[in-house]
């Protein structure tokens, strides 16, 4: 199921290089919405879009992020076992933040850092309102960090987790098209929070950041 994804993943390490000025003019063309942030805000943008299809290539948007503070757990999975290990994250997580007293503020992110054909290692992320000035005491291997920053592609899941391979593979087509190399990591943003893999109400935005 998830295993598509680490192919995706290696080609986009491997993608042809393209130069600064293909990446810049490419962002210059893309029509970035400006909406008001939804409630809770996206954890990345403030954008909101709702295609109907799993990867709607025309509602692809160009973004220069900035980064945002958040409290982070690592971790690391099967792909069998991935969606449920992303999961079992985020909730130590929004524990920790109860605990602290911290309020969330956007949705929460796994950001996949190292694949291989037996699993993967992520960051998951809960972003805040503000940083605390005074570092809280946290538990369970969860610290303060940032959410990741830099221009990205944002594209859209509309779906099942157990189809989220169609939209990485159409995304690595779309990548391979228009002559874009990709950072070794990619985002997700669950806008929805997903009652298993086969949950056909889900809605995840996927982040490629570019070189």
């Amino acid at each position: 199921m998830i295993a598509t994804r680490q192919f995706a993943h290696m080609a986009w390490r491997f993608a042809r290089p393209v130069v600064l000025a293909i990446c810049l003019a490419f962002a210059c063309e893309m029509a970035v919405a400006q909406t008001a942030p939804a409630d809770p805000p996206s954890a990345l943008d403030d954008q909101s879009d709702a295609p109907s299809s799993s990867v709607d290539i025309g509602s692809v948007v160009a973004l220069d992020l900035p980064a945002r503070p958040a409290l982070v757990v690592n971790g690391s999975a099967e792909w069998d076992d991935g969606l449920d290990a992303i999961l079992r994250a985020l909730d130590t997580v929004h524990e920790e933040m109860a605990k602290s007293g911290l309020t969330p503020n956007g949705k929460p992110l796994s950001v996949f850092t190292e694949t291989d054909d037996q699993g993967f290692k992520f960051t998951a992320m809960v972003p805040l309102s503000a940083k605390p000035a005074t570092p809280p005491a946290l538990g369970q291997k969860v610290t303060l960090g940032e959410t990741p920053a830099g221009k990205a592609m944002k594209f859209q899941h509309r779906g099942s987790y157990d189809d989220i391979d169609t939209s990485y593979e159409a995304i690595t087509a779309y990548l391979d098209e228009k002559g874009l190399e990709a950072q070794n990591l990619f985002v997700e943003e669950y806008l929805t929070t997903p009652k298993g893999a086969d949950d056909s109400n889900l809605e995840v935005d996927i982040y490629v950041f570019l070189k």
